[in-house]
């Protein structure tokens, strides 16, 4: 089957599925399935825009309001994850996934489910060290630390990946596994990402969590966006016994979503032909999902996850085939997941602006009739408790996350920078959109189609790509990168080596007359990485 998979839309989802139905009708093609790796942006009106780790000229309705009233539809079945750049408020109402609009899935903070018998997974948020062992404790209002927390990795979701016993087809995260780089064209992406060059050598880019996944999962394919330029690279895994066959994933990340841009991949999936068209729900998923249920935390307190170590009665939660064949039981081996979206908030009227409209915590029906189908803890029902009893856990108060945030990192010390900038309000997340190499404003994404101005689309789109073609890399390719041409970043590597508000400053400064004496970095893809409080 086609599948197409695509970076970081923000919001754009007119322009995206504008560019699917183009490249279907010149390759003469159907697209089965849309995969997105986060950065989705399902605002739903002017309160989820609140909710939004970016500062306020980023804050664009964009479209998928338009999905999510039924204005439109999505012509084809997409299924997303969460970056660092969402309505956070929005996807925290389906912690283990659900409907965000007709044909529209969201995975949830982690999650498994299949389609036409192939297996696809994905992982939420970006990976911050001092969060990463806490609880998904976070609520809506938010203040300006846990509207960030709120996308952070957390360890409970890593854990329960890791029981996965069955093989996984595809998988996403949004953030790069740590190390990735070293199995492509190093020398490629650090001509075109000069300032990564520093991680790059230190080992120290991407995401440690999602490199664990990737050794621990050895998907067929796995998918990442978040920095903005297209790198493919080819994993050989070792195996564990001589019984084992070998394993090898093919890792994509994909630019954002613009137009005249090479922001889509399209991939030929092997799937079962006897398969149904609809998404199912995965059955070794949804035991580890029930087996680790005791585990849910929803306090701000940091915890590790049961390990055998002494410590622990139990460290082993992967799933039998019996606890697997109870699931299928209790489903009548109907897998298929309903289609029982439901609005929960209210929907932009552009002729209507609610530009005082404030978030609120909701419980989503979707989550409570999962919850009960499979017995499971919903998430937010124990946040809303914890808040009524007044015990302190979950609570949303700022004081508390200030503190919170303080002594997080005090008992984890954290492998990358950690943010000191307490409650500024310039926010070390924020990915610009404005880098050099021609990428536009995020605010171009905004513009919405009409008759009178019809979506324009360059000859310059990229001709669909078959992988794993597309993903080979040479020997010569993978090589490290000679020193001459990488001489031209040295300018970036000493801002990394500045103090937070140093380099804050040299990001987005220069002389007094507005110029720099090296080549001006841009915080688009720099500042997750170089920032204190740089989400990874």
């Amino acid at each position: 089957m086609k599948v197409a998979v695509a970076g970081c839309c923000h919001g754009a989802l007119d322009k995206m599925y504008e560019t699917l139905e183009l490249l279907q009708r010149r390759h003469n093609v159907r697209l089965d399935l849309l995969l997105c790796c986060g950065d989705f942006q399902a605002v739903r009106n002017e309160a989820d825009l609140r909710c939004m780790a970016v500062p306020a000229k980023y804050r664009h309705m964009q479209t998928f309001y338009r999905y999510y009233s039924g204005e439109k539809k999505a012509p084809v079945l997409t299924v997303f994850i969460g970056g660092n750049h969402e309505a956070s408020n929005h996807l925290q109402e389906l912690p283990y996934g659900g409907w965000v609009a007709p044909n529209i899935y969201y995975l949830g903070y982690a999650g498994v489910v299949r389609f036409r018998g192939v297996r696809i997974g994905g992982i939420s948020g970006i990976f911050k060290s001092h969060d990463y062992r806490k609880g998904h404790f976070e609520c809506p209002p938010y203040n300006q630390q846990t509207i960030r927390s709120a996308y952070h990795v957390r360890n409970i979701e890593v854990f329960k990946l890791k029981q996965l016993k069955r093989p996984i087809d595809i998988f996403m995260s949004h953030d790069w596994p740590r190390s990735i780089y070293h199995y492509g064209n190093k020398k490629q992406l650090l001509k075109m990402k000069s300032f990564f060059r520093q991680e790059v050598e230190s080992n120290t880019l991407g995401s440690p969590a999602a490199s664990e996944l990737l050794q621990h999962l050895k998907p067929t394919y796995w998918f990442s966006a978040h920095l903005h330029v297209k790198f493919a690279a080819f994993m050989q895994h070792e195996t564990n016994s001589k019984e084992e066959l070998p394993k090898a994933t093919k890792f994509l990340a994909l630019d954002k979503c613009l137009p005249h841009r090479d922001f889509l991949q399209i991939i030929d999936v092997e799937h079962d032909p006897n398969a149904g068209d609809s998404l199912e729900y995965d059955a070794e998923w949804i035991a580890v999902l029930k087996a680790t249920n005791s585990l849910v935390n929803v306090t701000q307190s940091t915890w590790n996850m049961p390990e055998k170590n002494g410590l622990h009665a139990k460290w082993d939660y992967s799933v039998t085939e019996e606890a697997i064949k109870e699931v299928l039981e209790e489903l009548n081996h109907d897998l298929k997941i309903p289609c029982n979206f439901t609005l929960t908030a209210a929907c932009y009227d552009p002729n209507k602006p609610q530009k005082n409209m404030e978030p609120v915590h909701t419980i989503n029906p979707q989550t409570t009739e999962f919850c009960a189908q499979f017995g499971l803890t919903d998430i937010n029902d124990r946040i809303q408790q914890a808040k009524e009893e007044g015990s302190g856990r979950g609570e949303c108060e700022e004081e508390e996350e200030e503190e919170m945030d303080s002594t997080g990192s005090a008992e984890e010390p954290s492998e990358y920078n950690t943010d000191n900038s307490g409650l500024s309000s310039f926010n070390p997340d924020e990915i610009m959109l404005d880098e050099e190499g021609g990428d536009e404003d995020l605010s171009t994404c905004s513009v919405d189609p009409s008759p009178d101005h019809p979506p324009e689309f360059s000859t310059s789109f990229s001709d669909i790509r078959i992988m794993p073609d597309s993903m080979a890399v040479s020997s010569d390719d993978a090589m490290d990168s000679n020193n001459e041409e990488l001489e031209k970043s040295g300018g970036s590597k000493q801002v990394e080596e500045k103090s937070p508000t140093e380099r804050s400053l040299k990001r987005i400064g220069g002389d007094e007359n507005g110029n720099s004496g090296v080549k001006k970095i841009k915080r688009r893809n720099y500042a997750i990485y170089a920032a204190e409080d740089e989400d990874k």
